[in-house]
């Protein structure tokens, strides 16, 4: 395998971050990475570690990187976080938002429908994610941001281990009702939108996790970045 360069070796172990398919509490090490990528230890070590800052793993101080180990326990707390969060910023954006903007939700939405039309539930995941922090940038509030980004980055684990594929077609429905409230500027519709999808994912989340035996992380590498290069 020839050296990647820190976005694509981002990209690939997200991607197997969030297929679901390695268990909770697997540790990714540092030098078996290195090798497998062939870069240094210190290229892999700002991988993991922008990984841990987006909740898609845990990094443990002295023990190393580890895949989550999703609780239903997290669930009431997490979503709790986003309503009041989300809530605000869906009302704050149908008081306010920009034609670019509006353009920009109307792409993503799209290109959501489009991964679900595919049958691409990676891609959709990570669009499904990006969708709620994209709302979140257009407030051009880095707190925010921040505050989003770390809130989805946990339910979207959560999504990975509890949520059945079924589930994706009605949440490209949800998030194209949050945008139709925002693009007519109606505030109460907006917020009511926003909450009603947030219960629905959140009612969504269910154990269902396989316990069939999972791939090896060097065969998972592997598969991905043989998609990769055919892509």
């Amino acid at each position: 395998m020839p050296p990647m360069d820190e976005a694509e070796i981002h990209a690939i172990l997200s991607r197997i971050i969030l297929s679901g398919r390695l268990p909770g509490r697997t540790k990714l090490p540092e030098m078996r990475l290195a090798e497998r990528f062939g870069v240094s230890r210190e290229r892999i070590r700002k991988v993991l570690h922008r990984l841990g800052h987006e909740r898609l793993i845990d990094v443990v101080k002295n023990r190393g990187a580890f895949t989550v180990a999703p609780d239903l326990s997290e669930i009431r707390t997490v979503f709790e976080a986003r309503r009041i969060l989300e809530g605000g910023i869906a009302a704050h954006l149908a008081d306010g938002l920009t034609d670019t903007g509006l353009l920009r939700l109307r792409d993503h939405v799209e290109r959501e429908a489009e991964a679900l039309r595919s049958g691409d539930r990676a891609t959709w995941l990570e669009l499904s994610a990006a969708f709620h922090v994209l709302l979140a940038e257009l407030t051009e509030n880095p707190i925010i941001v921040q505050q989003a980004r770390e809130l989805v980055g946990r339910t979207t684990m959560l999504a990975t281990f509890f949520e059945s594929a079924t589930g994706s077609q009605c949440g490209c429905d949800e998030h194209r009702a949050v945008f139709r409230a925002l693009a007519a500027g109606e505030r109460g519709r907006a917020v009511r939108a926003m909450a009603s999808h947030l219960a629905q994912v959140e009612t969504r989340l269910k154990p269902f996790v396989c316990s069939d035996a999972a791939p090896d992380l060097d065969g998972l590498i592997d598969e991905y970045v043989g998609e990769t290069s055919a892509a």
